[in-house]
């Protein structure tokens, strides 16, 4: 049978900020990519995710970002390699004492918003992002947009990786993701984007914003669970992929 993960970004409140539904998704998900503390979450709400996710028998995998506590993370900053390599070492391994805390294993690691667009064009970055990941554990799947640098990247240093696709996005027609606020960036339609999903998964194809129709590989599909409508959306988009034949499994059972 044809599998497919269903990951979440979570851990994005801060403080007196709550954002998303964490508990309300967590069900609906196989994979949660967790907020580290430097585009969303603090200590606090990172120990809670954590815990909540093992509770659910969810996946846990880092979500590390830009320190842009503002812009949250979707602000592209000008950091070098070594920079980089750095940040994501230290967000990893925050995370990561919450995972032992909990006695389970660290699945993933996901980057957030901007350092995720950039680098999944930049080869420099992609490769600083690896450095990042293999110097903490080489046994961490890396988790990114289908076709990109950060992928291939991770394949030039050894590490195991899986291909993101997004349900609500639009694609480009190399590949990459329609930039936010650009026309065609957000799938409004909810049975489209059902639709789309599950072409990607079962066909490997998706239609690009200008028509063309694009190669992409499947792995892991990326649902939001930022307010109830999103939640009965990530619902449809499980029983899309249940209509289709398609189980629903963690990274961990799909990447060897």
């Amino acid at each position: 049978m044809l599998k497919i993960d269903l990951n979440c970004d979570l851990g994005e409140s801060f403080g007196a900020y709550s954002i998303g539904m964490d508990g309300e998704v967590l069900p609906l998900i196989s994979s949660a990519n967790v907020a580290c503390g430097f585009h969303a979450s603090d200590p606090v709400v990172m120990a809670r995710t954590v815990a909540l996710a093992k509770n659910a028998g969810v996946a846990v995998g880092a979500h590390p970002g830009y320190p842009d506590l503002q812009g949250f993370g979707r602000r592209n900053l000008k950091v070098s390699p070594e920079e980089l390599t750095a940040m994501v070492q230290y967000q990893i391994g925050a995370l990561r004492a919450f995972c032992d805390a909990n006695g389970i294993v660290m699945q993933h690691v996901k980057p957030h918003g901007a350092m995720y667009n950039m680098a999944g064009k930049d080869a420099a970055l992609a490769e600083a992002i690896c450095k990042g990941v293999a110097a903490v554990d080489r046994g961490l799947i890396l988790l990114g947009l289908s076709g990109s640098m950060l992928l291939r990247a991770a394949e030039d240093c050894g590490l195991r990786w899986a291909s993101e696709v997004f349900a609500d996005r639009g694609y480009q027609a190399d590949g990459s993701l329609v930039p936010r606020g650009m026309p065609g960036d957000i799938i409004h339609d909810e049975d489209a984007a059902v639709a789309r999903v599950v072409r990607m998964v079962t066909e490997g194809r998706v239609t690009a914003v200008t028509g063309e129709d694009v190669s992409i590989r499947a792995d892991s599909v990326c649902v939001h669970g930022d307010n109830p409508r999103a939640l009965a959306f990530a619902q449809k988009i499980r029983d899309g992929l249940d209509a289709a034949g398609v189980a629903i499994a963690p990274l961990r059972d799909l990447i060897r």
